[in-house]
């Protein structure tokens, strides 16, 4: 499913914050607000929203280190059997297949630098993994949450 420009700025202004009234949204792209609901139930029905969430700054409960996780696969390993493994661990909080010579990339959150080390242990024990890589993050300097495409 392809959005046209017009759902594309109703999803925009939502991602930025799904809390906005319909009637808020509708001001901003030229639509009265029982359009704006019409469209938005569209777009859940069609899975093209999947969903209403909120943010929440890692540190307010307690998880000050950010680090990402390099992972390199035995062989023969599988995209499901990655996610099946990662998905145990709370401190994932996003892992992606790549290209390149790591097999996947794992984005976690820790409450600190030791509990990051409890977790890269444990991942780096998994019987797929062959061997590890980690970054730690200093600042974060951009975060887009879920925006669709860029403007």
């Amino acid at each position: 499913m392809r959005l046209n420009e017009l759902d594309e700025r109703i999803v925009h202004a939502l991602a930025e914050d799904a809390r906005r009234s319909y009637a808020d949204i509708g001001a901003e792209v030229g639509l009265s607000a029982p359009a704006v609901k019409r469209r938005v139930d569209r777009l859940r029905a069609e899975g093209a929203i999947t969903g209403f969430t909120v943010r929440v700054d890692p540190a307010a409960l307690g998880w000050a280190t950010e680090g990402f996780i390099e992972i390199y696969c035995r062989r023969h390993t599988t995209p499901e059997a990655i996610r099946r493994g990662l998905s145990r661990y709370p401190e994932v909080v996003s892992a992606s297949t790549v290209t390149g010579d790591a097999d996947a990339i794992a984005q976690i959150f820790a409450a600190d630098m030791r509990h990051f080390e409890r977790v890269l242990e444990q991942i780096a024990g998994e019987p797929y993994v062959e061997r590890t890589k980690s970054v730690l993050v200093l600042s974060p300097l951009l975060r887009r949450y879920g925006s669709g495409a860029p403007r």
